[in-house]
């Protein structure tokens, strides 16, 4: 596949070390938000979530407190590490009786699923899932939390007064899902103009475009002083459940107040030398967990072995994966709509959080009492009855997610992905290209890679030399593309590195927006 880019374009991000504390994340301004809360002496969990809040305010279609997700922390201050699972469940009162198959083949979002009438487990109000990543910091906070939480979604709500600038990437983003969300009129109102894409902000920013978020910043404000509990058990929630119900959906109060996030022990993952922690259960951890297992016995003396190892290794684990976990895979017609950041504080707490929506815009319906866009995390269960992951009331939802710890040698790293079943492919090179080559973040982030995801053929970045390509295409059929802006061929990574006592951050080389803000102003 040829590129249609310039061949004598190169696009870096600068690297830069420091004692402070660093964010990494999809958005420079919630990395911010974070960083100015690690400047006022908090912990890296208190910057998580600031920046949580705040990037689901700056990228809504990707993330926000209607969606879910996980988080790994690392404790330095007591050598351990914890997982909270904030991942997203089918209400109680789901009917699967209105989730008929259409017999029309396969649907077309990011699942290859038997399609359903009228899609409705993909977009509008049946296919909205409980939220669970408010819990999830709520919790977070509670037990590792020094700033009060008031003051943590106070970006976030400024941020909303102010509204987001829709800029030439936002307004490519809205372009991309006119047509889903001029079906709901309040998604309509929130992102398009007379059903349209919005018109971008000036040229020469004299005149700006921004999208109203006015009522999402007073819903955060109740957030902020009602506590995280405020989305479950107060009038928020009501008012929540109260729009999707009446818009044919089922969230209800008790499924709201019934949620709590999970804090379990870690999937602890020995690596030669090193050791990963990683989320158990319906998750990607398990796979990356198995990809590892296979690397390991491979020879990676060469960059072209190394990139073979991964190719086999992944291969094997997921087809495990969609064999075991009954995930059947996932088209690479549509973007996953999902964010990653990472954090590390001056003494050394770390945390790796990926949170989503999971399609890009949820399922396109906005909550007009609390101007939150809403999940559509229904789509992540397989309609077709009778299998491990088939939709039902009251069930977790299978995710792709894999944020990581890792830690060889006297460094510690905290990695973690968007792009839905690109993620697991990214996690395993990167984890290794850090402990088997001892690369450094900024060589791990530049470096090319491959994404070997169940499906029949192998991507491989176009940037990788003759030799790798030439290795691969023995023993797969291999496709070539370039990193790009839009779309995503490869995951979009966030990650931070602790190197003794010295921290770096850096995110996906393409990302516009994407950035790693120091503690520690320049």
């Amino acid at each position: 596949m040829a590129s249609s880019l310039s061949r004598t374009m190169q696009t870096r991000k600068v690297v830069i070390e420091t004692r402070g504390g660093v964010v990494a994340a999809q958005h420079r301004l919630a990395a911010e938000a974070g960083a100015e809360v690690l400047r006022a002496g908090g912990d890296a969990v208190d910057a998580a979530v600031a920046t949580s809040f705040a990037i689901g305010v700056l990228e809504p279609w990707m993330s926000g407190p209607a969606g879910g997700g996980a988080m790994m922390l690392w404790r330095a201050d007591k050598g351990e590490a914890v997982a909270i699972n904030h991942g997203m469940r089918s209400p109680a009162g789901l009917r699967v009786a209105d989730f008929p198959l259409s017999g029309a083949g396969i649907a077309s979002d990011l699942f290859p699923w038997e399609q359903v009438v009228g899609d409705v487990n993909i977009q509008g109000p049946k296919a909205i899932a409980v939220p669970g990543v408010v819990d999830g910091l709520g919790q977070a906070h509670a037990r590792y939390g020094r700033t009060p939480w008031a003051d943590l979604l106070a970006p976030a709500i400024a941020h909303a007064r102010q509204g987001m600038l829709v800029d030439w990437y936002a307004a490519l983003i809205i372009a991309s899902s006119t047509r889903a969300l001029a079906a709901d009129p309040d998604a309509a109102a929130l992102f398009l103009e007379d059903g349209q894409w919005p018109t971008i902000s000036g040229w020469t920013a004299l005149a700006e475009k921004r999208l109203n978020q006015s009522r999402m910043a007073d819903s955060l404000d109740a957030l902020a002083q009602g506590g995280a509990r405020a989305l479950y058990d107060g009038d928020l929630g009501a008012a929540l459940a109260r729009d999707v119900q009446e818009k044919g959906g089922y969230l209800a109060r008790e499924d709201l107040a019934a949620y709590r996030a999970s804090i379990e022990a870690p999937l602890a993952v020995a690596y030669r030398d090193a050791r990963f922690h990683v989320m158990d259960g319906l998750t990607a951890g398990p796979t990356f967990a198995h990809a590892m297992a296979e690397v390991e016995k491979h020879d990676l003396t060469t960059p072209a072995n190394a990139f073979a190892a991964y190719a086999d290794a992944l291969k094997t684990a997921y087809a495990a994966r969609l064999a075991g976990m009954g995930d059947s895979g996932e088209s690479a017609k549509a973007p996953g709509c999902t964010t990653h950041f990472s954090v590390v504080d001056r003494a050394g707490n770390m945390v790796s959080q990926t949170q989503t929506l999971l399609s890009i815009f949820g399922s396109r319906v906005v909550s007009p009492s609390t101007g939150f866009l809403m999940n559509n995390g229904i789509m992540w269960f397989d309609p077709v009855q009778g299998r491990s992951n088939s939709l039902a009331p009251g069930k977790r939802c299978l995710m792709n997610v894999c944020p990581i710890i890792g830690k060889a040698g006297n460094r510690r790293f905290a990695f973690g992905a968007s792009g839905g079943r690109k993620i697991v492919s990214a996690m395993t090179q990167m984890a290794s290209l850090a402990v088997d080559f001892g690369l450094d973040i900024e060589q791990v982030f530049h470096h090319p890679r491959i994404d070997v995801s169940g499906g029949p053929k192998l991507v491989a970045d176009e940037a990788h030399s003759p030799e790798v390509l030439a290795r691969l295409r023995k023993d797969h059929a291999v496709v070539t593309a370039p990193r790009t802006v839009f779309p995503y061929a490869f995951a979009c990574p966030a990650g931070v590195m602790r190197d003794g006592d010295i921290n770096t951050g850096c995110t996906e080389i393409m990302s516009p927006w994407g950035d790693a803000v120091l503690e520690e102003k320049d």
